[in-house]
């Protein structure tokens, strides 16, 4: 009989196949999807977090349980009921015009997934005025901006300006990353958060709205 330690351990190790069957078991069985992100996704995935926090798991491992754990959830989603989703609450994210990395910015999306938010992944060289339309389509209490190139991450703060213009700035936590953003750009440019890796980032998310 599957069970939530299996699967935890399962999401952890990084093996899809295995989560898969075990969640099927699991559901097949008469667990409700919500019991089983409850119970073995989120807590897995938590793990992970704080295995990469203290420096025993990498970039690589981490991409490959935030996958395997999303395998799973794509399997859910149809059984989870209309408001049971175990919405932490609603992400918009995405890289900022003219760049085109998204590996970490990836990788907070699918973490940020496995800690429960509803994420709208917006891709790569995201212009100011789409991601001033997915704040409005959306209503998301959080935006994430992702820069990789020291060349682009001044789109950030014309981002803030256009969210203040459009009175939305208020509605909205503002979080940003990548290799060339620090702690002291996010202070400088008005931001609400910032993560250095993905575990930090999603901390971060939810601390801002607690």
């Amino acid at each position: 009989m599957a069970d939530y330690e299996q699967l935890r351990q399962l999401v952890i190790e990084g093996d899809g196949d295995g989560t898969i069957r075990v969640t099927k078991q699991l559901v097949d069985g008469g667990a409700g999807a919500r019991e089983i992100l409850d119970g073995g996704l989120l807590p897995a995935m938590d793990i992970v977090g704080q295995r990469m926090r203290s420096g025993e798991a990498f970039i690589p491992e981490v991409l490959l349980s935030a996958r395997t754990m999303q395998g799973a959830l794509d399997l859910l989603k149809p059984l989870l009921a209309e408001g049971d989703t175990g919405n932490t609450g609603t992400a918009v994210i995405g890289t900022v015009e003219g760049d085109l990395h998204d590996i970490g910015k990836n990788l907070v999306a699918m973490m940020l997934e496995g800690a429960g938010f509803k994420v709208v992944n917006l891709g790569t060289s995201v212009t100011v005025a789409q991601f001033v339309a997915a704040v409005k389509q959306h209503k998301p209490q959080i935006l994430g901006m992702s820069a990789l190139l020291t060349t682009t991450v001044g789109r950030m703060p014309e981002l803030i300006a256009a969210l203040k213009a459009a009175g939305l700035r208020d509605s909205v936590k503002v979080m940003v990353g990548g290799a060339p953003v620090t702690q002291a750009y996010s202070d400088e440019i008005g931001a609400d958060g910032y993560g250095a890796n993905a575990a930090m980032a999603v901390d971060h998310a939810k601390a801002l709205i607690a």
